[in-house]
């Protein structure tokens, strides 16, 4: 009888819409996988870097590589069919590419869309809840330093960032105004909670919000909006900025009324990973709890870091858990 009333409450869960790419949301969404299946992982497509990159330039597709990071994260297949969808080539011509990568370029080759191949592969590994791509637009991400510099490419804005010496003042697409795909926006519209991030500020969860209507979509959300914050600064993209900072970046892109709260990790790192990353010029992420409420943005702050990770990366279990927490609380209290 538990059991049958555990996999009600997990089909009748929340509709969750996360919004972003990369490491970061892929490890939330293996957590929230276990609390509801009504899971939507809405993912940037501006990467233009690694396997991912290579399959853009030379098939002229979007890039796979954060949505099947997604996919894997949400899929219900055996071990060896997760290991080979992870499974990078170390000879020859096709060195560091993911084989899950060539799959759904094959996928995308007979199917119409991008976004009608991401489905296919999602029907063929079973996942929980849906991925999709932000838009099926082929888009660059151009950055704008405070010195007035651009670059244009998602994998050269760190090296790119760290010659300027400057921060990042805005990021674009190129073309600008892609049009977002129907089904995101209606996911956004549908949602229960939505989630921003974790994941890279100007490269993973920015440009997201770039594509026309998503921002305005989330901002006009009568829900909780949640921006869940790194653990640390990141390297070639972030260093020396607060919390508040995050938000204001987030905010200056996508206009006022995105987020409700921030969802922040306060376990201490443990001594060997801060001094490996300081050496990076990367420290952990200052909660500015005054200058988050000038903005109007509530901070929640839960025990998230893993014990267990040689980075300084989040708890599957523990986000998803404060996550989920967090929802039951807004919720209910309809403080949003």
């Amino acid at each position: 009888m538990e059991t049958l009333k555990t996999e009600r409450r997990w089909e009748q869960g929340p509709r969750v819409v996360a919004i972003g790419g990369g490491n970061g949301l892929s490890t939330m969404l293996r957590g929230l996988k276990q609390y509801t299946k009504n899971l939507t992982a809405i993912v940037t497509v501006a990467d233009d870097g690694g396997g991912s990159g290579m399959l853009r330039a030379d098939l002229g597709m979007p890039p796979p590589g954060d949505i099947r990071n997604c996919m894997e994260a949400l899929a219900n297949t055996e071990p060896v069919m997760e290991r080979l969808l992870g499974y990078r080539f170390t000879e020859g011509s096709l060195t560091g590419q993911a084989f899950g990568n060539l799959l759904l370029a094959a996928l995308n080759g007979i199917s119409a869309s991008f976004d009608e191949a991401v489905a296919r592969m999602s029907q063929v590994l079973a996942i929980t809840g849906r991925v999709l791509p932000v838009t099926n637009a082929n888009v660059a991400l151009e950055a704008t330093f405070e010195n007035g510099a651009r670059v244009v490419g998602e994998s050269k804005i760190a090296a790119f960032k760290k010659a300027q010496d400057c921060r990042i003042r805005r990021v674009a697409l190129l073309p600008g105004h892609p049009a977002a795909l129907p089904a995101t926006l209606e996911a956004i519209r549908a949602a229960d909670l939505i989630l921003l991030g974790p994941g890279s500020l100007y490269t993973s969860i920015i440009p997201n919000l770039l594509v026309d209507g998503v921002a305005e979509a989330v901002c006009a959300a009568a829900v909780p909006r949640v921006y869940i914050s790194n653990i640390m600064t990141q390297d070639g993209e972030t260093e020396g900025m607060t919390l508040s900072e995050h938000v204001a970046a987030l905010l200056d892109h996508a206009g006022p009324g995105l987020i409700d709260v921030c969802l922040a990790n306060c376990a201490p790192i443990r001594p060997e990973l801060l001094e490996r990353y300081r050496e990076e010029g990367s420290e952990p992420i200052a909660v500015d709890r005054a200058a988050l409420k000038a903005l109007g943005v509530d901070v929640v702050e839960r025990p998230l870091a893993s014990e267990e990770s040689p980075f300084a990366r989040h708890s599957i279990d523990r986000l998803a858990q404060a996550v989920m927490e967090l929802y039951e609380d807004r919720a209910h209290t309809k403080i949003f």
